[in-house]
């Protein structure tokens, strides 16, 4: 959730505890936020009535740990949907067209495990284990909420110097899912790595290790 939705949660934790005649004090609404802030509200909201509407659980006030344990598996299931779209990409698309995903945490994540073209090449035994490393990945990146992300995942092709010095435009990425969502993923990311790795001589390296 973005900060601004702060009071709209506070409000929805009041009107449920509220339900159950119990009064919503500063402390548990900190508490509530704490755990519940990286998750979208509407999912919040529906994992609050699904607990209101069950037979066994729903006769007591949820707890902050039966919503983050919805939640949890609601994370666990989007991931498993984005690698059914990633998956889907890597043999409609292949490792020599750019590609734009809907989903921020597929980019963030494909570039932690080395790029495009190298989850595209990899090897088919090691398929199981990509998957594993990916959902964890995806997982992660969807509970922290804002993170950086390369707004295009590069193909296998000439580097984009060359399409400029040659005064031509830059081949079209392939985009995978919702294209409006795409088109906001695309305009939201960075053009190059989220991580910036830096190499310089002008360095006293025996003085910035001791700072270390």
């Amino acid at each position: 959730m973005k900060p601004a939705e702060k009071s709209e949660f506070a409000k929805l934790i009041t009107d449920v505890l509220a339900y159950y005649r119990q009064d919503a004090s500063s402390f548990t609404l900190s508490l509530w936020w704490q755990a519940c802030q990286n998750f979208e509200l509407e999912q919040v909201s529906k994992a609050l009535s699904g607990h209101a509407m069950d037979a066994e659980r729903g006769v007591y006030a949820p707890k902050v740990a039966d919503v983050v344990r919805v939640l949890a598996g609601t994370m666990t299931d989007r991931a498993a949907l984005a690698w059914g779209k990633v998956l889907g990409a890597m043999s409609a698309v292949g490792a020599y067209c750019d590609v734009v995903f809907d989903d921020p945490a597929i980019h963030a994540a494909i570039e932690d495990l080395g790029g495009w073209v190298k989850v595209c090449r990899g090897e088919t035994a090691e398929l199981s284990y990509l998957q594993h490393r990916f959902c964890q990945l995806h997982k992660a990146y969807t509970g922290q909420g804002t993170f950086e992300y390369q707004r295009r995942l590069l193909g296998d092709r000439s580097p984009d110097s060359d399409f400029t010095m040659l005064g031509l435009a830059l081949p079209c990425p392939a985009i995978v899912g919702d294209r409006t969502l795409a088109l906001q993923v695309y305009r939201a990311g960075s053009q190059s790595a989220k991580t910036t790795i830096t190499f310089s001589g002008d360095i006293d390296v025996q003085c910035f290790l001791a700072a270390a």
